[in-house]
């Protein structure tokens, strides 16, 4: 399939030309799917999509259009250029836009090295309805869960990118998963949490009994939530919501953001942001990882850098139009889709783990908060004022004591990330590895 999507970006590249661009780029995506969805013991939901979509972006004198399309027939793209030509020649005018220097693009790579594709057989939807079966009654095996909605998934995504300046390549990425959401209770007392799980290998998932176990466990431990006290306390955000303050941090960081002025870390350049032995690491070449990729989506050869080393902020994220914006080079972190330009975006982020577990947060803490979930967000991006609902568990003197709801956290982000402490129960095989991290001094809104 690679092959076809490759003769697809070429196709799409002698048309943009012979349409009258100067420069161009195309893509071309293949993509099937397929999901399992049960709930009360029946299947609920069966879905099966498969498709292939192309998209060219044509530029002409720093004028650019983007179009797409799902149909590969040869009038069709032949009538896709030259609308895009037309479009690029009525566009305002962007000194920024243009492809990398061929000299820049990435010439060779090692696919089997990065494992991003099982080439395992397809699952079938009776094996996956067994699955997402298996999660429900793990689940429901639980005392006092009254309803389970369990799903399974698998997808295989192939990507190819060419560039008229002389790039070509492609990918395979797979995906396998698995989820369920279990609710205890009833009316203005019912509660629900969940588990859910995703690996590229079907053999590196683990069991949807241990999925479904979690999912009920979880459930069960919100049951008979009440709102916290108000006042200032230490907030410990959990592993699996922790990822959220970092990705606070590369919002903030994003070449876009920067470029409009429109960031809380906007001056922040070369400074200390978070604590000294501290790091966040980006590694888009990390085996067997969603996130992973060889090149980004402009042709740029992709390599592991540091955001933040040491506490200190060292850099932007940036594709080509905002690096040119801010007088910078590109950080090869274009992401794109077929019908739109490219984008600054990060891939796999590691923040440095702590030496603590997160049994010793909870016992160091105090009396606090254990956050599980967040809802909603207010999030002021040009001065960092954080406010989030949340839910979880109310600690006192270092132990757990109930499960808590309905109340409001806040704080300022750049005085937050000063002061983050982090546990080291980061999860290996996540894109974004983030382990739980404990906050101390923030505001809580509760009864």
């Amino acid at each position: 399939m690679t092959d076809r999507l490759a003769v697809l970006t070429d196709a799409l590249l002698g048309a943009a030309h012979k349409a009258g661009a100067t420069s161009a780029d195309a893509m071309a995506l293949s993509g099937t799917s397929q999901s399992i969805d049960v709930r009360a013991g029946k299947l609920e939901q069966a879905e099966r999509s498969e498709g292939i979509e192309i998209g060219l972006r044509v530029m002409i004198g720093g004028k650019q259009a983007c179009v797409s399309a799902s149909d590969i027939s040869t009038a069709t793209i032949a009538r896709l250029a030259e609308r895009a030509v037309a479009m690029a020649k009525e566009a305002p005018h962007d000194p920024y836009v243009g492809l990398a220097d061929a000299a820049d693009l990435a010439s060779s790579w090692d696919l089997e090295a990065l494992e991003m594709c099982d080439d395992g057989p397809e699952p079938q939807a009776a094996e996956l309805e067994a699955v997402a079966r298996m999660a429900e009654a793990a689940a429901m095996a639980h005392a006092g869960i009254t309803q389970v909605e369990a799903s399974a998934g698998y997808s295989l995504r192939q990507v190819h990118l060419a560039t008229s300046n002389g790039f070509s390549g492609g990918y395979r990425r797979s995906s396998h998963s698995a989820s369920a959401v279990a609710f205890t209770g009833s009316g203005v007392a019912m509660e629900r949490d969940y588990a859910g799980e995703g690996r590229i290998y079907r053999t590196d998932m683990p069991s949807a009994q241990e999925i479904g176990d979690l999912a009920g466990t979880r459930a069960l431990a919100r049951a008979g939530a009440t709102k916290p006290p108000t006042g200032t306390y230490p907030v410990l955000f959990d592993e699996r919501i922790a990822a959220t303050l970092v990705g606070h941090v590369l919002s903030a960081i994003n070449g876009a953001s920067i470029a409009r002025g429109a960031s809380w870390l906007l001056t922040a350049l070369g400074q200390q942001i978070l604590p000294k032995d501290l790091s966040i690491i980006e590694d888009p070449l990390r085996v067997r990882i969603s996130g992973s990729r060889p090149f980004d989506g402009e042709g740029l050869p992709t390599s592991r850098r540091a955001l933040v080393q040491d506490g200190v902020l060292m850099g932007w994220t940036l594709d080509l139009a905002t690096a040119r914006k801010l007088g910078m080079a590109s950080t090869a972190n274009a992401a794109r889709g077929t019908s739109s330009p490219p984008s600054p975006a990060t891939s796999n982020i590691d923040l440095t783990c702590g030496t603590a577990t997160r049994a010793d947060l909870i016992r160091d803490m105090g009396t606090g908060l254990l956050v599980t979930s967040l809802i909603g967000s207010t999030i002021n991006p040009t001065t960092g004022d954080y406010s989030r609902g949340a839910s979880g568990f109310w600690v006192q003197n270092g132990v757990i004591m109930h499960p808590v709801n309905e109340c409001t956290i806040a704080g300022n982000l750049r005085d937050m990330m000063q002061r983050i402490i982090p546990a080291n129960d980061a999860r290996a095989h996540l894109s974004t590895r983030v382990p739980s991290i404990l906050v101390e001094g923030m505001t809580l809104a509760g009864a």
